[in-house]
């Protein structure tokens, strides 16, 4: 089923990000860079994770899980959780 292949592609792009940010967390006080690149990594995370969840109601609600589209930034970091 394309759409779950779609999915799959998602979550391994999350591991990825999250392997990362965990390798930053490590290191302890970041200098600047690394302080930018964590806050990147964190926005392109909030992206994926709504990615994934508009995903999931397109399938729920008849439609193609491929509609769904990446929204910038300024979009999903406006979310009130």
């Amino acid at each position: 089923m394309q759409s779950k292949e779609g999915d799959q592609a998602v979550f391994e792009h999350i591991e990825r990000l999250v392997t990362e940010e965990h390798h930053l967390f490590e290191k302890g006080a970041l200098e600047e860079v690394d302080a930018k690149r964590l806050k990147s990594l964190q926005v392109e995370l909030d992206q994926c994770w709504d990615l994934l969840r508009q995903r999931r109601a397109k399938r729920e609600t008849g439609h193609a899980a491929s509609e769904a589209q990446v929204r910038p930034a300024e979009v999903v970091e406006r979310y009130r959780g």
